[in-house]
């Protein structure tokens, strides 16, 4: 089963980035939203097994988003 992690993308004026907020320090940027998508898919999947090679314990997703109207 494949654990499914929020990530945040951010529109910077030359690129995009996104990170997520349950694995501090997993970045990524890209010229497009497909492309820093894809770049975080990669990363997530780094990071994770850097995590399981160095025996740290994997986090549960546990951040949630919503939008609100204001």
């Amino acid at each position: 089963m494949q654990t499914k992690y929020l990530i945040v993308i951010e529109k910077m004026p030359n690129n995009f980035s996104a990170f997520t907020p349950d694995l501090p320090g997993c970045v990524a940027t890209g010229s497009t939203q497909t492309e820093v998508e894809e770049r975080m898919r990669d990363a997530i999947r780094m990071h994770l097994d850097g995590m399981r090679e160095d025996g740290i314990a994997i986090p549960p997703p546990t951040s949630i988003a919503e939008y609100i109207e204001a």
